[in-house]
């Protein structure tokens, strides 16, 4: 069974977020910014009605410079703000590499085309979006 991911970048890291948890993908929207949140959450958006948090994730993993491509809306209620989107590959961590955390959201390091890649934990960027969801 193959493991899916979608392969973006966030900032300047490449990542890997399992395909199940991808409700949507779509051009950024408008944000509101919203005063005394984390520096990783740029705001609210209204998504298809609903004004939704909208987290940076190249923020999250400690890229401060990070433009926003595309908007991915996850099952979890949220929208993570990333930047290019690469496309989908059958990807999974060597056994044996997992990854400090970080921010709870990524789970082991590998390489893909000789660059690092981080895969990201559905649970951990679930726990991040409801924090600011609800």
């Amino acid at each position: 069974m193959p493991d899916l991911s979608l392969i973006f970048r966030a900032g300047t890291m490449l990542c890997a977020l399992p395909l199940h948890v991808i409700v949507e993908i779509m051009r950024p929207l408008p944000i509101q910014p919203l005063a005394g949140s984390p520096h990783y959450v740029r705001g609210v958006s209204v998504v298809r009605g609903l004004a939704i948090p909208v987290l940076d994730l190249g923020r999250l993993l400690g890229d401060f410079d990070t433009a926003a491509e595309r908007f991915i809306t996850t099952k979890s209620g949220g929208v993570l703000a990333i930047g290019a989107v690469l496309g989908v590959r059958d990807v999974r961590p060597e056994a044996g590499r997992e990854a400090p955390s970080v921010g709870g959201v990524v789970t082991a390091v590998g390489v893909l085309d000789a660059e690092p890649l981080m895969f990201l934990d559905p649970d951990g960027v679930s726990r991040m979006v409801a924090a600011y969801a609800s």
